[in-house]
Formats: structure tokens, C-alpha cells, sequence
């Protein structure tokens, strides 16, 4: 076996060719905190989560040094350079420049594990290689104190030829340090040292990359001190509990089952203000605008429209927020293991799993989640049935029939809920298993999942990843929204009809009442001809005329026309919120 030693040297930076800011990228392995210093140097609320692939497209935000503002360019995590999966490629692709809407970086930090610094200079060995001016940032320092590790970062600049500083993401150790290493980086203050040898890719056929892999373990070895293997009997024996072939899908179902009661419990006070609003708005047009076309299009084409998307709103935020904690403290990762050999039996990659529990919030983030399936023959067939999961769009009705069952008992409500939102899982698991013997034969590939450390969630990072969803989702759904609902309205009111003969009988009896004095008979008559003209004019309307259409399709289940017309009209609110 030969190897080659190579010399890199970082480069000093050219001054742009355009008036863009400098862009800096971070990059890392997945869970090294990426995201997490994203949201602490620019503000904003990208999706941090403490899984394996989460993160699969770029996030572009801004901060400002002392001197300029700068560009930050947030990426997916990666094991290394030449992998073939989309997350790690789009990565790859931007740090080489090969993305339209972005140059090369200008410099790029990378962010190391501090208490898996081997494993991760694999990566730092072939970033470092690029040419770009790089600094590391050693982060969760404060976990890595917490186990004894005493990591020498003048040791880890002298092999790796960068900057070094220990950071802590979560708390904001070190980050005044990070801005003064950019600063000096970005403005050409101080020069650029030069990298020691690094071992290029080895050329035997046995293994291609054993020379890098010894570099990292003899740069470990030389700058970390203290226990060389991290300590995990705490969390070992966590896992032997929730990684059960067995007690390991009890405790995930028992999870879920508690998160959907809790969904259950907390979103129906939002809900009841959001529908609350809306009818009083609703109120406030009819007193408002005169009857006719324009109050019926603004009371229940636009204002109905958008508020019977909103007022499930409440489940969405409260769903991501539980899944973002899950996230955080590590435990869907597990979830994902354990259901990896259920799942592979029907069909559905391991990796289904995280796309299948986006979906019940919103379909359509849950078919976008499925980018992190590798196979596309996996990828399809989670695709075609993830529509088959209990969305938000059915909560509405699966609320009203528990307050109608369980009006005073939300414990059997949730259950009932719970037993409602297992029921499109199974749906999906059984057309999965039907799908792998027709149409998508095949098995599907085995998980390899890296198992993360637990950790304490943080509250604030799930509250404002539950804001982001939620504007992003209310944003996005908005504009089809309106237009459906505009739509809906017009195909349920023309063409205009004559009101029938029946109905102006009933007006003139109530008005003869009403002279007489008996308003009270002369009201119920009044409702019972609005009730016959309305029912005339849907009748005659474009929808009820494809409800009359579909009848005979229909009418085998016990439906008429009526159904249908609702059936079509029940469109607006969820095509909406798969939007």
C-alpha cells in the first residue's frame, strides 16, 4: 500500500469580482451543530434537529462583523466528499461552486464534534484539500469538558494548518472568538498558515481510504486527552430499552400516543379562538355589505375559505413542535431503528419513517422529506403512499366525532384520536406491502443510521421551529388557498336560477303573517324558503350538477347528490393545506 503526502496550503482570499458579500459555508458531519451556529450567527430560525438527513437543502443568511456584512450559506451534513447521497452532493456541489446562485465559498468554517474529533477529520482532510481558506470550530466543547476530553486545539492548528476555536453553539461559547477569526480571515489581516502533510487517498484495492482514516486517528491521538472513548453506559442502557425489538415499538407507540393526546389536549383552546374570529368576521361582512354576489364571495368564499384551513392550524404547530423536541433529544432516531424492521418487511425503507411522520402534519413536506432516500425505487413507493396518512386536513372531522363521543373524557378522545391516526399508518403500511408485490417488486435497502448521543431539547429551538412551519406553511398555502376557494365558491353559485314557485309561495304567506302579527310563524317560513331557494340554486349551480353527475357512483354507498356537491366542495379546505 503507497500513499502520497500532500502539501495544502490555504490560499489568501482574491477580492471579489462583484459586489456581493463574502460567503462563508459551514460545513460538517450531520449533528455537529451546523445548523444550530447558523441560527446563532444570522438570527434567523432554519430547522436544526438532532437526526441523520433533516437538513437536506441550503439555508443563505446574513450577519454583520465589524467591517461588512457577510453572507452565511448553511449545508447538509456529510460524511465525506465522494459519497453519492443528494444531501451530501448538494454540499459538495456548493462548496465547489457548482451551484448557479453561488460562487465558491469565500472561506468556509467546519464544524468538528468535539467529543468525536477522530471521526471527524476524516471530513476536515478532504475539506481541507479544496483550497479555501477554513476555520474549525471545535464544537460542544462544553459536553466534551463534561467527559474529561482535553483537546489541544494549538496542537489541532499546527496538523490541520487552520484556525481553531472552541465553540459551543447552544450556548455561545467561543462565538465572540469565531467573529475576530473571521474578521481577520475575511480582511487579509493576518496570513493564512500553512497545512502539514496531509495522507492522500491511498490507491490499494482493499481500502481507498485507510490512509486518511490513519491521519485522523494519529491527529486524535496527538491533540485529545483524557478518556479516548466517549462515555455512553447511560445512554447504552437507554438503548437497550428503546431499541427492543419489542419494547422498543411499545415505547414508540406510547410516545406517539401521548403527543397526539397532548395534540388533542393543547390545540383546541387555539382552535375554538381561531373558528371564534373567523365567525365573527363572517357576522361582521353580512352587517357590512349589502346581500347579494360581492357579500357571499367575501363571507364564504374568501373568509370560510381561508378560515377553515387556519383553524386547524393549531395541530400543525403543535405536531412540529413535539416532533422537533423528539428530534432534539435523539429519540426519532431511534424510532426510525426500530421501525426500520417492520417497515422493511411491507417494503418501506427505515429512512420512510421521518417522511411518514411530516406527513401527518402536512403531505406534501412529507413527500419533499423523501429526498433523503437514496433508492429510488424506496423513494417512490414512500412517495405514492404517504398520502394515505392521517393529515391535518382530516383533523377537523376526526375533532368532531371525539367531542362527540368523548365531550367530557380527553383521555379516551386522544386514544380515539391515536387509534384514528394509526389507521392511515396501517393503511400505508398494507398498499406498501400490495405495491411491493405488483407494481415496485423488490426489497427494500438496510438502514445504516448513525445512532446519536441524548441530549436535553431545547424549548426555544422547537418554538421557532414550529413558528418558521407555521409561517412557511400559512405563506405557501395562502395564495391556492384564496384561489381555490374563489373558485369552489363561483362553481356553487352560477349559473343563476330562477327560485322556485314553492319558495315564493312561503315569502308570501310569512309576509301575510307578519301583518297580522305573528312574526315568531312568519320567521320559521321565511327559513324554510331560503333554505328551499339555496337548495334550488346549488342544484342548478356548475357543482351540483357534477353532484348529480357522480350520483350514480355514489348512491351505492348510500349518498345523493347532496354528498357530492360536499364532497367536491370539501376540496377547498384540503387542498389547501396539502399545498
Amino acid at each position: 500500500m503507497g500513499s502520497v503526502s500532500l502539501l495544502v496550503k490555504q490560499p489568501d482570499l482574491e477580492p471579489s469580482a462583484t459586489n456581493s458579500p463574502p460567503l462563508i459555508a459551514l460545513a460538517g458531519n450531520p449533528n455537529a451543530g451546523k445548523t444550530t451556529l447558523f441560527n446563532l450567527l444570522t438570527g434567523l430560525r432554519a430547522k436544526t434537529a438532532n437526526f441523520p438527513g433533516t437538513t437536506i437543502e441550503h439555508h443563505l443568511g446574513k450577519m454583520k462583523l465589524a467591517q461588512q456584512t457577510i453572507r452565511i450559506l448553511d449545508l447538509p451534513g456529510l460524511y465525506g466528499l465522494s459519497s453519492t447521497k443528494y444531501e451530501e452532493q448538494i454540499a459538495l456541489d456548493a462548496l465547489k461552486g457548482n451551484i448557479g446562485q453561488f460562487d465558491q465559498p469565500t472561506a468556509i468554517i467546519l464544524i468538528i464534534d468535539a467529543t468525536n474529533l477522530e471521526r471527524n477529520l476524516y471530513l476536515a482532510s478532504q475539506i481541507l484539500q479544496l483550497g479555501v481558506p477554513t476555520i474549525v470550530a471545535l464544537n460542544m466543547i462544553d459536553l466534551a469538558d463534561r467527559q474529561g476530553l482535553v483537546i489541544n486545539d494549538e496542537t489541532l492548528t499546527q496538523e490541520l494548518g487552520c484556525p481553531v476555536v472552541k465553540i459551543s453553539a447552544r450556548s455561545g461559547r467561543g462565538v465572540k472568538q469565531l467573529h475576530g477569526l473571521l474578521e481577520q480571515l475575511i480582511d487579509r489581516t493576518t496570513s493564512q498558515p500553512v497545512s502539514p502533510s496531509l495522507a492522500s487517498a491511498c490507491e490499494c484495492k482493499g481500502c481507498p481510504h485507510a490512509a486518511r482514516y490513519n491521519w485522523a486517528e494519529q491527529v486524535g491521538k496527538q491533540c485529545v486527552g483524557g478518556p479516548l472513548v466517549t462515555p455512553g453506559s447511560r445512554t447504552e442502557k437507554i438503548d437497550q430499552f428503546l431499541t427492543h425489538p419489542v419494547l422498543g415499538i411499545m415505547a414508540f407507540l406510547s410516545v406517539m400516543a401521548v403527543v397526539f393526546m397532548l395534540i388533542f389536549v393543547i390545540a383546541q383552546y387555539p382552535m375554538d379562538w381561531i373558528d371564534s374570529w373567523f365567525a365573527m368576521a363572517q357576522s361582521v361582512t353580512k352587517r357590512v355589505l349589502p346581500a347579494g354576489d360581492v357579500q357571499s364571495l367575501v363571507k364564504d368564499g374568501i373568509i370560510g375559505g381561508v378560515g377553515g384551513m387556519l383553524v386547524f392550524l393549531p395541530q400543525i404547530c403543535v405536531l412540529f413542535f413535539f416532533i422537533a423536541i423528539l428530534e432534539d433529544t435523539g429519540y426519532l432516531a431511534r424510532g426510525a431503528f426500530v421501525m426500520d424492521r417492520l417497515m422493511c418487511r411491507v417494503g418501506l425503507p427505515g429512512k420512510a419513517f421521518v417522511p411518514m411522520l411530516t406527513a401527518h402534519a402536512c403531505a406534501i413536506p412529507g413527500i419533499m422529506a423523501t429526498r433523503v432516500i437514496e433508492d429510488p425505487r424506496d423513494r417512490l413507493l414512500t412517495i405514492i403512499v404517504l398520502p394515505l396518512v392521517t393529515c391535518s386536513a382530516r383533523l377537523p372531522v376526526y375533532a368532531m366525532v371525539t367531542a362527540l363521543l368523548f365531550p367530557h373524557s380527553p383521555i379516551k378522545a386522544g386514544l380515539l384520536f391515536t387509534g384514528a391516526y394509526f389507521l392511515g399508518v396501517a393503511a400505508a403500511l398494507i398498499m406498501a406491502m400490495l405495491f411491493k408485490r405488483t407494481i415496485l417488486p423488490g426489497q427494500a435497502r438496510p438502514l445504516v443510521l448513525e445512532l446519536p448521543g441524548y441530549k436535553v431539547p431545547s424549548l426555544r429551538t422547537a418554538f421557532l421551529i414550529m413558528v418558521d412551519r407555521a409561517r412557511i406553511f400559512v405563506k405557501q398555502a395562502g395564495g391556492i388557498i384564496l384561489i381555490i376557494s374563489v373558485v369552489l365558491w363561483a362553481a356553487a353559485t352560477y349559473p343563476k336560477s330562477i327560485p322556485p314557485a314553492a319558495a315564493a309561495a312561503l315569502q308570501q304567506q310569512a309576509a301575510e303573517l307578519t301583518l297580522t302579527g305573528d312574526t315568531e310563524e312568519a320567521k320559521k317560513l321565511i327559513t324554510t324558503a331560503n333554505r328551499l331557494t339555496s337548495r334550488h340554486a346549488l342544484e342548478h349551480s356548475i357543482a351540483g350538477r357534477f353532484g348529480k353527475l357522480i350520483e350514480p357512483v355514489i348512491r351505492p354507498l348510500g349518498f345523493d347528490w347532496q354528498i357530492g356537491v360536499g364532497v367536491i366542495l370539501v376540496l377547498a379546505p384540503t387542498g389547501a393545506v396539502l399545498v
